[in-house]
């Protein structure tokens, strides 16, 4: 089976599309599934600033663009 390539890449920067945009972080981890979307291992500071790493499904991910 041929599996194309993850949409972000390991060190890549990227947002939590529900927080607004306000909590950014880096990919450090990625999971392929075959019955689920891929995932990915971020690790951010929270709102309440604590750095939290925690795994995120592609669609709950936004590419931080600048």
């Amino acid at each position: 089976m041929t599996h194309s390539p993850f949409k972000f890449d390991i060190g890549s920067r990227v947002a939590l599309t529900e927080s607004g945009g306000t909590e950014e972080g880096r990919v450090v981890g990625q999971a392929r599934y075959e019955d689920a979307s891929d995932g990915f291992l971020i690790r951010y500071r929270a709102g309440d600033g604590r750095q939290v790493e925690l795994w995120w499904n592609e669609n709950a991910i936004a590419a931080v663009t600048a």
